[in-house]
């Protein structure tokens, strides 16, 4: 797994949920979605493919939320985040991806750092620290399409002109070394944030991605403390390290 992962940015680990655990998922993160709706019903009509910060206390509540801390913080994940981030793996965020209400709206090439980082920066960003996507199916969907290795190479002049939309080209358009990863309900996908992909809408998919990374003080800033387990909730984990290394590593940098 870590092998497949580290030479092409992704890995699929096929039912990694059990039907338990999906059914319990699809119950509490349906509820945040609805009640996120609500709240963002003109961003949600207008453009939306995302929400994030699920496991804070806005929508969800105690008991709903120890339902996310509880799978976040199992044993069974938990030992597949330290195969992949063995030291002070740190949890970062989590985010919920639908499809968009204007069935027209084309999807488009991306890395996750671009929205925050210049070209040179991003380069940088490709020899570390990682973040990695461990996105889980609640039910079946086309998933995702990859540039497989883009993790640790930078764009060829194809990728760039598309993910950028520039040179007469759009961030929508096919990439010739695109690899299509279809995920049925219950499959997990882990994958760079660093590698150009982009998701595939239709079947009114819906997936929880976590994202965890390494023990770096400006990613682990921008970690919203509102989405973190109060101390008497990481004492009944079956593995807090994740959550407890963002709480140590996010006080510290408070503290500068």
């Amino acid at each position: 797994m870590k092998t497949q992962y580290n030479e092409n940015g992704f890995v699929v680990i096929r039912d990694f949920l059990s039907n338990k655990d999906r059914v319990e998922l699809v119950s509490v993160l349906s509820e945040f979605h609805r009640l996120w709706q609500v709240n963002n019903a003109k961003f949600y009509a207008d453009k939306a493919i995302n929400s994030a910060y699920l496991t804070g206390k806005e929508y969800l509540n105690n008991n709903q939320r120890q339902v996310l801390f509880d799978f976040i913080a199992s044993t069974k994940l938990m030992n597949m985040v330290t195969k992949l981030i063995p030291q002070q793996h740190c949890f970062m965020n989590t985010q919920l991806f639908f499809d968009p209400v204007n069935k027209q709206q084309k999807n488009y090439w991306h890395r996750d750092t671009q929205y925050h980082l210049s070209l040179e920066q991003q380069k940088a960003a490709l020899i570390g620290p990682e973040v990695i996507h461990f996105r889980f199916a609640l039910f079946d969907e086309p998933g995702i399409e990859v540039i497989p290795q883009t993790h640790k190479r930078w764009d060829s002049s194809e990728e760039l002109n598309v993910r950028l939309g520039q040179n007469n080209r759009q961030n929508y358009q096919t990439l010739s070394q695109g690899k299509t990863i279809k995920l049925k309900a219950g499959d997990l996908l882990i994958f760079s944030a660093n590698i150009i992909h982009r998701g595939l809408y239709g079947m009114d998919r819906l997936a929880l991605d976590v994202l965890f990374c390494q023990p770096e003080p400006s990613i682990i800033e921008f970690v919203n403390e509102d989405c973190l387990p109060a101390e008497e909730t990481l004492k009944n984990l079956e593995n807090p390290s994740a959550f407890r290394n963002t709480i140590e590593l996010k006080s510290a940098v408070n503290k500068l």
